[in-house]
């Protein structure tokens, strides 16, 4: 089964096909195509290509093409291009008249034919036995993104110690900042797929450095996955990167990715697990979709709210009487137990209907108040004066109750499930005398598709 876009999504912005493994040796378009991004490198582009080429032609099982990407150089890289692309019918070269990473890997990969797109940096520091192992994934459709990574516990890596501090202490931010969980933003040395670039480029903005660690950050914010390779890696002394420029507009990028993720206003439902081949996707008789990963979830959200309601519970309380202090710390912790439960244990994205949901959460709210208040009146008909620790222990029973019809109307009411798309069955001809057995075609289509 494959899905659709989330409701609402604009169709003409493109939907992602499931994974398919890519055919080999089919049409004339190369499989892979490794763009090299230069700007003033007439020294290095020459045994740079050669080398790459010599390389994949030697190893690579697939056809390939190799771009050089300049990006308005000054020197006499231009024409050292022209004469890679003149030498070698696989190398091609493409001419960018404003200077930036991003800007000539969004061009050229934007334009290129191959399903499969890489780039790499042209000083070659990352071993290329690693490419393959890079591109495999998503020539068999296990992955849509991979990356190398210096960091990995099997990587060898030979560098100085401020490159090694500089790349270490950026990937820390990512990780407390943004909640990155791949290792590695800034290796030179990463391949994604062409329907994947097709829909996530456009939501990238940054035409520089930050370029890698932007389209990493929302890939993996939407749900896509990301293959990490292991590389030999040795730094390269005359790179003509600007550390601390680099440095800083990596920074200010973290910085408004950051409040774009914070507010909502990056549309990742369009790459929200978009494939068919997600098992969380599958049919199974008896088993309510996601139900699983939905009860861990708002599990986990319940009980920092009810942690977060007994706090603000106990300090309310210290200047007003219970029934009002357990309707303010409801009314704080229920707004933002449907905030969290909205994003995380339902995955809702962006702000579209979030102030319905926020209403509807205040609906649940005021059932879960009848309760609790409900079991505080009960406890001060029996008893006078009950002990604040007698007081604590029926609102954990009562929002224990409570807890379950909530989970139970936010499923069903404020955030259900949409129906599974459902597809027309295929006219069914007549058979025709000496062609293949149907049976054996579907059986085999079952098996490349696992339906």
């Amino acid at each position: 089964m494959r899905t659709d876009s989330s409701p609402g999504t604009d169709p003409s912005l493109g939907v992602l096909p499931a994974r398919e493994h890519l055919p080999a040796g089919v049409g004339d378009a190369p499989v892979l195509d490794v763009v090299i991004p230069v700007y003033n490198e007439e020294r290095d582009l020459g045994p740079c290509v050669r080398r790459l080429h010599r390389h994949l032609v030697g190893t690579f099982p697939y056809r390939f093409r190799i771009t050089i990407a300049d990006n308005a150089s000054t020197d006499a890289t231009p024409d050292v291009a022209a004469s890679l692309a003149a030498a070698f019918p696989e190398v091609h070269s493409a001419r960018l008249e404003q200077k930036g990473r991003g800007r000539a890997l969004r061009t050229v990969w934007s334009a290129s034919d191959a399903p499969v797109l890489a780039y790499m940096d042209v000083d070659l520091s990352t071993d290329l036995n690693a490419l393959l192992p890079l591109v495999a994934p998503l020539i068999s459709g296990h992955s849509d993104l991979a990356i190398g990574s210096r960091l990995a516990r099997s990587s060898r890596v030979v560098r100085g110690p401020k490159r090694e501090f500089v790349s270490r202490a950026y990937n820390l931010i990512l990780r407390g900042s943004l909640q990155a969980r791949f290792s590695d933003a800034q290796c030179g040395f990463k391949a994604i797929r062409r329907d994947v670039a097709r829909v996530l480029l456009p939501l990238v903005e940054d035409s520089g450095w930050f370029f890698d660690t932007e389209m990493l950050v929302l890939a993996e914010r939407a749900g896509l996955r990301i293959h990490e390779v292991p590389v030999d890696w040795v730094d390269d002394p005359d790179s003509t990167v600007h550390i601390v420029k680099t440095a800083t507009d990596d920074l200010k990028g973290v910085w408004r990715v950051g409040r774009a993720l914070a507010v909502g206003a990056l549309p990742l439902d369009r790459l929200a697990r978009p494939f068919g081949d997600d098992p969380r996707d599958r049919q199974v008789p008896g088993v309510p979709r996601g139900l699983a990963r939905q009860l861990v979830g708002f599990c986990v959200v319940g009980a920092l709210s009810t942690l977060v309601y007994l706090l603000l519970y106990s300090g309310f309380r210290t200047f007003t009487g219970s029934q009002v202090a357990n309707a303010l710390a409801l009314l704080v912790s229920a707004v933002a137990n449907t905030a969290a439960n909205r994003r995380l244990t339902f995955g809702v994205r962006g702000r579209d209907r979030a102030v319905r949901h926020q209403a509807q959460g205040l609906v649940v709210f005021a059932i879960g108040l009848a309760l609790t208040s409900g079991s505080l009146a009960a406890l001060g008909a029996a008893s006078a004066d009950p002990a604040h620790s007698t007081e604590l222990a029926v609102l954990v029973a009562a929002n224990l109750a409570a807890t379950v019809l909530r989970f139970l109307l936010f499923r069903a009411w404020v955030f259900p499930e949409p129906p599974a798309p459902t597809e027309p069955p295929a006219p069914t001809e007549p058979p025709v005398p000496g062609a293949p057995d149907a049976s054996r075609a579907t059986y085999d289509h079952e098996l490349r598709t696992g339906r």
